[in-house]
């Protein structure tokens, strides 16, 4: 039995066996502290359920950015291998031509450089990983309250992404946004503003139903207006900056389920707001490691 059924029928008991001795009216104030002790029990075993789940999702995360390093470690530690071989054949090629000699050192230096290379993606992939989790977590803290189906923040390729249902966010067919979808703007444009350095997508997507309205030409027309609609609140009303931003639509084409249903249709129906790393910043990471790595004491 779940703590609270045990406080409620422990509470029951009691009253019970104390009706004859107390008046209506502390019965009642006793019934409804009895309720309210029920619904704060109920709301904390919710949140432990929440915290439980987010664990085991940063967990499962965690594991596999080990096993990615682990992987990158093995390639190293191969051509650390490679390259003691090759260099250990140089001392025992005293025979070799000035010509053979210089052929093989070039192809040690390419070794070396595509050493160099692997070892600097790897420290810029650990980092650009370790932005990509702590986005997860400031994302989640922030609509950590929303807790149902209509909100869905994931990481597909690296790539942080947030999902918001067509139900919450607008009526059928218009880009009206409603009351509570600003205020779910409004968080994520909290943690958006916190990271200047990310680009930010907004994708609009329709089931295949055609539009029947004058103001919208076709389904490419209704998905594109709606992420232009929250392009305009995340700038206008949350000072998002707008260079960051690109409104898209992908009208019916890019369905997550069979539009046979109503259900799927309703899935079908959503915005994704996309976040992801300036490509210019890491390939600009990249280029930094190769160039501290190229001098005298950087080459270790």
């Amino acid at each position: 039995m779940r703590p609270a059924h045990l406080l409620t029928a422990a509470l029951g008991v009691l009253l019970l066996g104390s009706a004859g001795c107390v008046s209506k009216k502390k019965y009642t104030a006793l019934t409804l502290s009895n309720e309210t002790l029920k619904n704060k029990l109920d709301e904390c075993n919710r949140g432990l359920d929440g915290c439980r789940s987010e664990k085991a999702v940063l967990e499962a995360r965690v594991a596999e950015l080990q096993n990615k390093n682990e992987h990158l470690k093995d390639q190293v530690a191969q051509l650390n291998s490679t390259n003691a071989a090759l260099l250990n054949n140089v001392d025992q090629m005293a025979t070799l031509t000035k010509q053979e000699a210089a052929n093989l050192e070039r192809s040690l230096e390419q070794i070396r450089e595509q050493d160099l290379r692997i070892r600097t993606l790897q420290d810029a992939l650990t980092k650009k990983d370790s932005v990509t989790l702590a986005l997860v977590v400031s994302l989640k803290s922030s609509l950590g309250n929303l807790n149902d189906t209509d909100v869905v923040v994931n990481v597909e390729k690296s790539v942080v992404f947030i999902e918001l249902s067509d139900k919450m966010m607008f009526r059928t067919g218009s880009t009206e946004l409603s009351a509570r979808a600003r205020e779910v703007l409004g968080k994520v444009a909290t943690v958006l503003n916190d990271k200047p350095d990310q680009e930010v997508l907004v994708e609009g997507h329709t089931d295949n139903v055609p539009i029947s309205r004058e103001c919208f030409k076709d389904n490419w027309d209704l998905s594109v207006s709606r992420a232009v609609t929250i392009t305009r609140v995340l700038q206008n009303d949350y000072k998002v900056d707008p260079a960051r931003i690109t409104a898209a639509g992908r009208s019916e084409y890019v369905p997550k389920a069979g539009n046979d249903t109503l259900e799927g249709r309703s899935t079908n129906r959503r915005i994704r707001i996309v976040i992801l790393p300036k490509m210019d910043q890491f390939f600009g990471m990249i280029e930094d490691g190769l160039k501290k790595a190229a001098t005298p004491t950087g080459g270790q």
